[in-house]
């Protein structure tokens, strides 16, 4: 069949007619398919709003179903521990805390205590005979309302300046209340022996040693302490005269008036 129209002037009569027909059977054929695309897209636009009704009854079932879940024994269980868990997390964390504090205020107490309550003083040093050692005497004073202190006793170290630095000499306890532990309630008093053999020891105050003595304690106020223990370190410095000084050259040399003493102390420095 060809695509170019016939040309009327040369149809027949018959050939016209049935050209008229088909000209309107096709006319008929595209005002039907035409409707009928206005009747699908008018149907779609009216049954949008229904649609868009009916969107959420199909999803509220499902949100509805949800709260049924608070019903089940093993959700509130679950939910029930986890409150209990945060609680009981809440709860530990106040008590380590205020344990802590408790912890941190009985330790500053006890070092007040320490170093307010314990005097301790070097009470004299004497030369021993065996012309080369001396014997310091250390007293210990509890002023403390609270009770007694236990203090431990550590070897009391003794240095003798030489030149710019300090040299420690031998030290130890002369009785057995110079060493352990001991029990403060008044006062108490240990002996510790010495011997400074240095050469070349420094001359501050003519013909005296410069002598420094470091007298390392640990207290607490419980007999059987666990962490409950502070060190109390009491520094001492004195001139000490030595064995074999010559009494009259000292008293020449610093225009003292009187016998020179063995020891002079002075202020921590």
């Amino acid at each position: 069949m060809s695509d170019q129209a016939p040309d009327p002037a040369t149809l027949s009569s018959e050939q016209k007619d049935a050209l008229i027909r088909d000209l309107r059977r096709e006319l008929a054929i595209a005002r039907a398919d035409k409707d009928m695309s206005r009747r699908t897209l008018a149907d779609e636009l009216r049954e949008a709003p229904r649609k868009a009704e009916a969107a959420p009854s199909l999803v509220a079932p499902r949100l509805g179903r949800l709260p049924g879940l608070w019903h089940s024994p093993v959700v509130l269980g679950v939910v029930v521990a986890v409150m209990l868990a945060f609680a009981v997390d809440a709860g530990v964390g106040r008590y380590q805390a205020h344990l802590v504090k408790q912890q941190r205020q009985a330790r500053l107490e006890l070092e007040n205590t320490a170093m307010r309550s314990l005097y301790v003083e070097l009470k004299r040093i004497v030369a021993l005979p065996d012309g080369k050692s001396f014997r310091m005497t250390l007293s210990l004073q509890n002023t403390s309302l609270a009770g007694p202190l236990y203090v431990m006793l550590n070897p009391v170290a003794v240095y003798v300046q030489s030149g710019m630095t300090w040299q420690q000499v031998p030290s130890w306890p002369a009785d057995a209340d110079g060493a352990g532990v001991v029990t403060v309630v008044g006062d108490h008093s240990y002996d510790v022996d010495f011997t400074p053999e240095v050469a070349n020891w420094a001359e501050l105050i003519p013909g005296y040693m410069h002598v420094r003595i470091q007298d390392d304690l640990l207290v607490s106020q419980r007999a059987q302490p666990g962490e409950d223990v502070v060190e109390r370190r009491t520094p001492f410095y004195v001139y000490l005269k030595p064995h074999g000084a010559n009494d009259e050259d000292i008293k020449a040399r610093s225009k003292m008036s009187g016998a020179p003493p063995v020891f002079i102390p002075m202020p921590p420095h």
